[in-house]
């Protein structure tokens, strides 16, 4: 919690007019540390040995799989949720002996006709992450997705973090994926493939962390299946 005291201050935009303009700022009094789900989780002994026992069964994969979205049924879910249990808890991460580094984090693509529960899966998947951010591609761009520049009142040009670096460490979701445009599809590569983003606008050039997991999910051409077709 903060307690601030909200302020205005006179800053000349530098037009000709000399025109003021006003910005507001908090002058802050006191920061206070509030308990919530942004804090480390503790486990007790007890629960740290059920945890064990349950890590030692055979079936744990068909537990855990089973656990996701439980409300969706259906034979063609079961692979489905496998898919996503294998997503939440991400693979091995590997760095090279000459350095380079090999990322552990699995993209899965949900491709099917409508009324297949695909959102249904893919807001489930970014309430159950520990970091998640569920967003759509058709109103999605490119600067939205990765980093955009913005600049101020006072001409100043300041980054400002899209959905893939605010879910840094955890996953994200976009709905609609095959409505995107193709450069704003081709704008996430970079942070799907070496989980980092590039910006050099405006003067500011620097390399932004985005190691998150996508999960996206899309419809096939012309809305559904064509049987009569093959690829």
């Amino acid at each position: 919690s903060i307690m601030a005291i909200v302020s205005l201050f006179n800053a000349s935009s530098g037009s000709r007019g000399g025109t003021i303009v006003k910005s507001v700022y908090l002058r802050v009094l006191g920061l206070q540390r509030d308990s919530g789900a942004g804090e480390l989780v503790t486990f007790t002994p007890r629960e740290e040995e059920a945890f064990r026992l349950l890590a030692r069964r055979s079936d744990i994969y068909d537990i855990l799989s089973r656990s996701i979205a439980p409300s969706i049924s259906g034979s063609y879910t079961h692979d489905i949720k496998k898919a996503l249990a294998c997503q939440l808890f991400s693979g091995s991460k590997k760095r090279l002996p000459d350095g380079m580094r090999l990322r552990g984090d699995i993209n899965i693509l949900l491709l099917g006709d409508p009324s297949m529960a695909k959102s249904q899966f893919l807001k489930y998947t970014t309430r159950v992450a520990p970091v998640g951010v569920y967003t759509s591609g058709k109103g999605s761009s490119a600067a939205g997705l990765t980093a955009s520049v913005v600049r101020d009142q006072r001409g100043e040009f300041y980054l400002e973090g899209g959905a893939m670096v605010l879910a840094d460490g955890g996953i994200v979701a976009i709905d609609e994926f095959d409505k995107m445009r193709p450069a704003d599809r081709v704008a996430i590569h970079e942070a799907m493939e070496q989980q980092t983003i590039s910006v050099a606008k405006a003067g500011i050039t620097t390399v932004l962390n985005s190691r998150s997991s996508v999960l996206a999910a899309a419809n096939p051409v012309f809305g559904r299946y064509d049987d009569m077709k093959s690829a």
